[in-house]
């Protein structure tokens, strides 16, 4: 059973930075972590799980044409983890931000959040003006 676990979030002030983490663990045998397609998600109270980023096996991202330029995924396949950085942050950055797998590696349907099959328990992130 694959389990992620994100850390990194916290509170930070209207320009800041922060940089999540999520640690994936679980797999065994011909389970590969490399083979898993990695997403970042985001959700505040009363609205819908919202895609930030999301990264393939072999490293090609993809990110939503607004977070472009803020937001940045990476990971690293041989400490199965995955990572998001996010610069200039602002208020309406704040949510509670959780990290997604599954095991269709392709690029599509990256920010839909049924696509996903594992997720972490979420980092909060606040940011204040």
């Amino acid at each position: 059973q694959v389990q992620l676990v994100e850390s990194g979030g916290g509170s930070v002030q209207t320009g800041g930075s922060l940089t999540l983490s999520c640690a994936a663990s679980g797999f065994t045998g011909r389970d590969y972590y490399s083979d898993y397609y990695m997403g970042w998600f985001r959700q505040v109270p009363g609205k819908e799980r919202e895609g930030v980023g999301g990264i393939d096996g072999g490293g090609r991202t993809a990110a939503p044409n607004y977070l472009k330029g803020r937001f940045t995924t990476w990971r690293d396949n041989f400490k199965k983890t995955l990572y998001l950085q996010m610069n200039d942050l602002k208020p309406e950055d704040t949510a509670i931000y959780y990290c997604a797998a599954r095991t269709d590696n392709r690029n599509y349907r990256v920010f839909d959040s049924s696509s996903f099959t594992y997720w972490g328990q979420g980092t909060q992130v606040t940011v204040s003006s």
